[in-house]
């Protein structure tokens, strides 16, 4: 096939042509289905053309052009045996100049397949789970063109059609639901605390696509374009709606959301399906179909989640498109409801009626997904990552979310119920008794003041000061705006958020932590075109390592602080810094700008305090070094743990496997406190253990007196530290790191039982 599109376009509606007359003529399926493999290996100058069908859970051969005919419903394979097997399994595409060279090659002596080298093949998909393979060969190596391999997709739509119609394939073979009443427990990723209780109720019904081939491609055209024109206003609409109360970061969500709604780089791929000879649902089917599977080969988890907010706005238009209008947030919620989807866009979810929703189940999602960050500002729990959650749950089922237990019940026993109703009760006394405790200081019994500062990243964050009563903001991170935003943040935008955090925050700091980006947290607009993959991203080019090379970038952010600082304190903290160079590189920048505001003559912060975070365990090696040049230390225990023991904190068997209050993790940091207070540097810390109230006791204990924490944990943390005796916990803490306690963790739980201490 000759690679111009338009080459590609008339040789897809050639295709599409002729099958559409196989299609209507009376033969049965298996004839229908041998002159499938005929025409399309005529149209692709194809040796082999072959069609795999999923019958009773294995791949059967059905109908090949160049195979031997004698391997046609004899040859079978498992999904994930084989070429085959795995785009089956996977539901992707695979183009290979030499078959046997990939490790999933499994070679079939009956099919006489040896001769051909090239091989190419894509999932015949029917609601979104593979129902079987269509696959090209070839005598000579070499790779087919990215326009075969559309040209194959779209056949693969139409076979779709072809093939349910006429009953050959395992009905919804990635469908099969559980019994309606029976007790399921399932988990996922933590994407926003909470509990919740409520009735399933399903994001959207799947919309079928009945007929595949156009009879009048122009009609299907219009009917595209007024989808569009309809879609668009809805964004449009829901973008200057102000009763969503979005703004900031949040807007900036929608914005980028509306940015895809205008893009022309995807209604032209749409107008280019249609123009193979493809219906409007067919056409948006198939672009989504190729955004489903690009999103499986996405490593980037920001790209993934760019891609998502592409698909949400696809299954809005094919929605439009098909007049099947009906979600869960247009129908209305009659009641409590936990919503379920497979992902869902901002745009989605802002639709739904706050009251009735209480919860949200992704079979998919992310921490950095836009999705999860209006969902954290909306404050509604969300559990991401539940495998196959469409085939656990029923509509209707009754649901219990409990995101900090990580803990789903699904048509719970009464026994659950009874234990979740008292979960909740004693969740919410607690939340009460934290909240009379609100005016009091985190002060512990014997008169040693901590100070209690809670994490941000967004603008709405800053609430938390006031409704916590916390000392301050301990770790602002800066690169949440940088990840919500389609482009690199202006640095008057970055001005404006910095100003607004210090003047919502008023008297009580702000501690800025520079962007953390790069690594998982990858930028798309940043990327080098030389860029390497990073095997190991938390170890990669990020953070300080990015922002020295991208000088500019922290030159910008930069002068947003100092002038956004003007009149006040302005606390700025380094992240990932592994030597003292990088922290005098940091340090040079920001007085460069400050200098060159001076001969501006701008009005200036009355004072810069500069910080570093201790992340990586290199740099406890040169405190003595750093420490002079600091005004402030903070241990960053997320990131410190994993290198620490190098395990990656994301992979599900290391997750909990090393516990923050083992030895070697106290003896660190008691290691790095005591350098502290030598030098006379105030050390905090910031990350998750600060949040646990047994681990921010043993901190304590260990000499710490700032943490930074989740706004959620401030009340339980604070009621523990007006329940120490701080000399007796010092003494135990003390001993047991000295003595190598065998289980740290146990003799930490036994210390609070005996001394009264308050844990929640």
């Amino acid at each position: 096939m000759a690679n111009s599109p338009a080459t590609a376009v008339a040789s897809a509606r050639r295709i599409l042509t002729r099958l559409h007359e196989v299609m209507a003529s009376r033969n049965g399926a298996q004839a229908k289905l041998n002159k499938v493999v005929e025409i399309i290996g005529e149209e692709l100058s194809s040796e082999v053309c072959s069609i795999y069908l999923l019958r009773e859970g294995m791949l059967e051969l059905y109908a090949t052009r160049g195979l031997k005919q004698e391997a046609v419903h004899v040859t079978r394979m498992a999904p994930g045996e084989g070429l085959v097997g795995t785009i089956a399994r996977n539901v992707e595409t695979l183009n290979l100049d030499e078959a046997a060279a990939h490790p999933d090659f499994a070679y079939k002596p009956e099919t006489g397949e040896e001769r051909f080298h090239s091989f190419a093949g894509v999932p015949i998909v029917r609601r979104e789970d593979a129902v079987g393979v269509l696959s090209v060969q070839h005598l000579e190596p070499h790779r087919y063109e990215e326009v075969e391999i559309e040209a194959l997709q779209t056949v693969a739509m139409v076979l779709s059609e072809l093939i349910t119609n006429a009953g050959l394939v395992d009905e919804h073979p990635g469908d099969v639901r559980v019994a309606g009443t029976q007790t399921q427990i399932v988990s996922g990723l933590q994407l926003v605390m909470g509990m919740a209780r409520g009735q399933a109720v399903f994001h959207q019904p799947r919309i079928t696509i009945e007929h595949t081939v156009a009879e009048d491609t122009e009609a299907e055209r219009q009917r595209v374009y007024s989808a569009f024109a309809k879609m668009r206003e809805q964004i449009d609409k829901l973008a200057g709606a102000s009763e969503f109360g979005v703004d900031g970061e949040h807007q900036e969500v929608i914005e980028t959301y509306k940015m895809f709604a205008y893009d022309e780089g995807w209604s032209r791929r749409i107008n280019e399906a249609i123009d193979s000879g493809l219906t409007a649902e067919a056409a948006i089917e198939r672009v989504q179909q190729r955004t489903r599977m690009r999103m499986r080969q996405i490593d980037d988890p920001l790209l993934a989640d760019r891609m998502h907010d592409l698909e949400d706005l696809a299954n809005r238009l094919l929605r439009i498109v098909s007049g099947q209008l009906g979600t869960a947030a247009q129908l209305g919620l009659r009641q409590d409801a936990i919503l379920i989807a497979r992902n869902l866009g901002p745009a989605e979810l802002l639709e739904y009626d706050r009251r009735r929703l209480k919860g949200v189940i992704l079979e998919e999602g992310s921490l950095t997904a836009h999705v999860t960050i209006v969902a954290r500002a909306m404050g509604v729990p969300m559990l991401g990552r539940v495998k196959d959650v469409r085939h656990l749950i029923n509509e209707g089922d009754t649901i219990l979310m409990d995101v900090a237990k990580n803990r789903l019940f699904v048509r719970p026993s009464p026994d659950m119920e009874e234990a979740f109703d008292s979960r909740l009760a004693l969740t919410q006394k607690r939340r009460a008794a934290f909240v009379a405790m609100r005016d009091l200081p985190p002060v512990t019994k014997d008169g040693t003041r901590i100070e209690l500062m809670v994490n941000a990243g967004l603008r709405d964050d800053v609430a938390a000061l006031e409704a916590t009563n916390a000392d301050g903001i301990g770790l602002f991170r800066t690169e949440f705006q940088f990840l919500v935003s389609a482009t690199l943040p202006q640095r008057e935008k970055q001005q404006r958020l910095y100003r607004d955090v210090m003047e919502a925050a008023g008297d009580r700091p702000v501690i800025f932590r520079t962007v953390d980006i790069g690594g998982d947290k990858a930028l798309p607009y940043l990327r080098n075109d030389d860029e390497i993959e990073e095997e190991n991203p938390a170890m990669g080019w990020r953070a300080m390592r990015l922002a020295l090379e991208r000088d500019g970038l922290l030159k910008a952010q930069a002068r947003a602080l100092l002038e956004a600082a003007a009149g006040r304190t302005l606390h700025v903290m380094f992240p990932m810094i592994s030597e003292p160079w990088e922290f005098d590189a940091a340090h040079a920048i920001f007085e460069q700008q400050r200098q060159l505001l001076v001969e501006r003559r701008k009005m200036l912060p009355t004072a810069i305090r500069y910080g570093a975070m201790l992340e990586v365990p290199a740099l406890a090696e040169v405190l003595d070094i750093l420490l002079p040049k600091l005004d402030f230390l903070s241990i960053g225990t997320n990131d410190l743990t994993q290198f620490l023991f190098a395990a990656d904190r994301a992979h599900p068997k290391l997750a909990e496997r090393y516990d923050w209050l083992s030895l070697a993790i106290l003896r660190f940091i008691q290691r790095i406190v005591r350098a502290c207070e030598g030098a006379s540097v105030p050390v905090g810390v910031c990350g998750e253990m600060g949040g646990r109230t047994l681990e921010a006791m043993a901190l304590v204990g260990l000499g710490v007196k700032r943490l930074s924490i989740t706004p959620a944990s401030v009340g339980p943390v604070k009621a523990m530290i007006r329940s120490v005796d701080l000399p007796g916990l010092r003494d135990h803490v003390t001993a047991m790191v000295r003595d190598m306690t065998a289980d740290p963790r146990a003799s930490l739980l036994a210390f609070a039982e005996a001394s009264g201490i308050e844990l929640n």
